[in-house]
């Protein structure tokens, strides 16, 4: 009861914290999603440095991260001191190369690659989320922030996630055919058809409330994107805790383990909706 109890509050305060931010202004968006790329990218960090043997430098890499998601952000609203930003951005990935000449460790070439693995892997992503965001009103003839494309993008995530455990849990014992058993042993097909059926009906459901923002079949693809890629960002996070032989990436979050834990199946959705939306 105790755990449940926390796990409980720990996800409420998650979910406020995010839809709050989502929604209030772009600079709240940007400053939470700024943060959690930041710990995300540490705790990356700290799992390759604990369990792989390599020596990432943790507090540079987070930086280059947030400057990554700070880049996009003022590049989505054409600020000038955009090229500022992506130059600080290069001269600290330019830092993480030099340095391992004079840092001796004995795997140069290993934190070069985790390093850059992890901003391709988490940086991009979070830095990616404006170009759903901040859009272009031909009304006003500016760009405008609309927080509705990116909030969607997570209650997908949540609904789908939901309704996969429980339509799993109930119905597994019927259909017991694994969705990917060498990775994932646990996650059914059944309770993946289930999740993403209800995905597909809280796409009808954001349509009749936003009906002005985008045509139903075109929410209907976008939801179907974070079904296949939410599945996908999963199991990629799954392969890499099974390959690290971990239960769960961190404790920050109690009850719901740590940050890549959190948003695994956004780090995949997030590109694969931004490329959705602009091949539709």
């Amino acid at each position: 009861m105790r755990n449940l109890i926390i796990r409980t509050l720990t996800g409420a305060i998650y979910v406020l914290l995010l839809v709050g931010c989502t929604v209030y202004s772009p600079v709240s968006a940007f400053f939470f999603f700024a943060i959690v790329a930041a710990a995300t990218l540490w705790e990356f960090g700290t799992l390759m440095n604990t369990h792989v043997g390599a020596k990432m430098p943790r507090p540079i890499n987070a930086m280059a991260g947030v400057v990554l998601v700070a880049a996009v952000w003022l590049s989505a609203i054409a600020s000038p001191q955009t090229p500022r930003m992506f130059s600080l951005y290069g001269l600290l990935m330019l830092y993480i190369i030099i340095s391992e000449l004079y840092r001796k460790a004995d795997n140069p070439l290993k934190n070069w690659a985790l390093c850059f693995a992890s901003q391709l892997y988490i940086a991009v992503p979070f830095a990616l989320l404006p170009l759903l965001s901040i859009v272009y009103d031909e009304t006003a003839s500016s760009m405008v922030y609309n927080w509705i494309y990116p909030l969607a993008l997570f209650i997908f995530l949540w609904v789908n996630d939901t309704f996969a455990y429980l339509c799993g849990c109930t119905l597994q014992k019927y259909i017991p055919a694994k969705l990917f058993p060498r990775i994932s042993p646990k996650k059914s097909w059944i309770g993946s058809i289930g999740g993403g059926l209800f995905t597909l009906l809280a796409a009808v459901i954001i349509w009749w409330w936003q009906p002005d923002t985008m045509p139903l079949l075109r929410w209907l693809g976008f939801a179907l994107v974070v079904i296949v890629f939410g599945t996908w960002g999963d199991l990629v996070e799954s392969l890499i805790k099974r390959q690290l032989g971990i239960k769960d990436s961190g404790h920050i979050l109690p009850g719901h383990g740590g940050m890549l834990d959190r948003f695994d199946s956004a780090l995949l959705v997030i590109p694969a909706s931004v490329i959705y939306f602009i091949l539709t």
